[in-house]
């Protein structure tokens, strides 16, 4: 049997002040019709770059410089922009890692499912309509007839992937790209949407080209695991054998540093500590669009974070999570309850003590492409919170952006570049280092490891576990990752549909759960014995 796509010693090269980096070099493997093959390697490794490559969909200062993308065939390195066209979506489908960069924000989500139908010739009018009901609820959003109707703003980021899921497989494409297609989604919603990638894969053949840094999802899903390091296919062979007995360091390295339910905290529970912050009968209540029935967010939600630990939150996408933290950051108004930081109401505050409050308070957002200004190089993105608070002259500021950068394991060299030129987790490490910058008590981390590779993402646990003995820091920790959440945390609190179903100690919650809801969640991680 011919190989589906052929990928013969590419090279890609980006061009940076005036000179080409070359950033993936001779890479060459095959995927068979019907096969998963998953690339894995940390981020800046080459892996979303050769997956852009495919698909003709590099930045417009990178090209490929050498070898071929054979494609049923035809070589893609070389085709025009009308064949390119024609391929996309049809051929070779996208699930790209960043939701919000990827959907119109002002188009409703079903219309931009229905379109990539419709250019296709796949369905039009009424059918394309029932599609992409279908399809949606193929990826696991409720009531999709609804939410079809709905902007790409009114969903929480889990379901923004999920709608870029339903958008790749539209057109039942004969091989898949998907870059990340899982990070931004809990535990049950990716085992829910890996099943039914592995249904397509079964009835039409359709191969899928899995980018991911989640080693235990590229054992559990994929047929060969080729493993990417500065650019280049380092190991390449049967997933189990790799994963269980590596020969490459780099391959040993990754597995190593893979966090497990097993796990132990990384910071011993500091004790007698007051709380930092109460929430108290926390409601959060949204109006429809169109007037319609009420959406209740959060509600009757109750903890506390005491000084000095990490308490962590959860849950799958849309179950109140994310709203939990906006409300906390003050960045929206509650319903009903109240939230107490450090024996302050923040409904109390006026315009001068909440400038004050965030600078107590720092996030770190889930989407570091959102939360970063396109037009600022990385050092004026951290030195931005210190300026605005007045801290420090220009050149202090820009003494503490290099040893942030530092601290988060980037090189200084970045410092003068801007979002576009880094990769997703490079992103993500300059917010974190912005969140810094200020010496918050308080750091609300909305899955803000999920986009990190397991080599930096151990580096950051270590980096805040440090941080947190050193300065005291209290951290509120939104995660679908559970085992990262065992990893760190003091306290876990399961929310489901708005409310917290159980509480308790890391332990108490992983090693004996009592919700039926929790065991579920526990139940779908991947490489987890069922």
């Amino acid at each position: 049997m011919s190989p589906l796509l052929e990928i013969r010693d590419l090279s890609v090269a980006f061009r940076n002040r005036k000179r080409d980096v070359t950033v993936v070099r001779n890479v060459s493997m095959d995927i068979q019709p019907g096969q998963t093959v998953a690339v894995v390697g940390e981020s800046g490794s080459g892996k979303s770059t050769t997956a852009a490559a495919v698909n003709r969909l590099l930045p417009d200062n990178g090209r490929i410089t050498g070898g071929q993308v054979l494609f049923e065939g035809r070589d893609l390195a070389t085709a025009s922009r009308r064949e390119m066209t024609a391929i996309r979506g049809a051929g070779i489908g996208l699930v790209p890692q960043d939701p919000m960069s990827n959907l119109n924000p002002l188009m409703r989500i079903g219309d931009q499912i229905a379109e990539a139908l419709e250019v296709h010739g796949v369905a039009a009018g009424r059918a394309a309509r029932a599609r992409v009901v279908e399809l949606l609820d193929m990826v696991g959003i409720p009531d999709p007839q609804r939410r079809a109707g709905q902007y790409p703003h009114e969903f929480s980021g889990g379901m923004r992937q999920r709608a870029l899921i339903a958008m790749g497989l539209a057109c039942r494409p004969r091989l898949l790209i998907a870059d990340e297609p899982t990070s931004a989604l809990d535990v049950t919603v990716q085992r829910r949407i890996l099943d039914q990638l592995g249904q397509l894969t079964a009835e039409m053949g359709t191969a899928v080209f899995l980018i991911t840094h989640d080693l235990a999802l590229a054992a559990e899903r994929a047929d060969v695991v080729a493993v990417m390091y500065q650019g280049e296919i380092v190991e390449t062979g049967p997933a189990a054998g790799i994963l269980s007995d590596p020969a490459h360091e780099y391959t040993r390295r990754l597995l190593q540093a893979v966090p497990s339910l097993s796990s132990v905290r990384v910071s011993a529970p500091p004790s007698g500590e007051p709380d930092l912050v109460v929430v108290d009968g926390l409601r959060k209540v949204f109006p429809m669009r169109g007037g319609g029935e009420e959406f209740t967010a959060v509600d009757g939600v109750s903890f506390a974070i005491p000084r000095g630990r990490t308490v962590s939150i959860v849950g799958e996408s849309g179950s109140g999570k994310s709203t939990t933290a906006n409300l906390l950051l003050g960045l929206d108004t509650p319903t009903a309850g109240g939230i107490r930081f450090d024996g302050t109401d923040l409904s109390a505050l006026g315009r001068k003590d909440l400038f004050a409050f965030r600078r107590r308070v720092q996030p770190v957002f889930q989407n570091p492409y959102a939360s970063l200004d396109p037009r600022y190089t990385v050092e004026k993105s951290i030195t931005e919170p210190l300026r605005v608070h007045r801290v420090g002259t220009a050149a202090e500021r820009r003494k503490t952006a290099a040893e942030l950068l530092e601290k988060v394991s980037l090189p200084a060299s970045l410092a003068g570049r801007l979002p576009h030129e880094l990769s997703g987790g490079q992103r993500q490490r300059v917010a974190i280092a912005r969140a810094l910058a200020l010496s918050p008590e308080l750091v609300v981390l909305d899955e803000a490891v999920s986009a990190l590779d397991v080599l930096v993402q151990a580096q950051i646990l270590e980096l805040l576990a440090e941080l947190q003995r050193e300065l005291g820091l209290s951290y509120l920790f939104i995660s679908h990752d559970l085992a990262v959440v065992r990893m760190i945390s003091h306290a876990v609190h399961v929310m489901r549909n708005g409310r917290i179903v159980e509480s308790g100690t890391a332990q108490e919650i992983f090693d004996s759960p009592s919700d039926d809801y929790t065991r579920e969640l526990l139940a779908a991680i991947p490489g987890r014995s069922q």
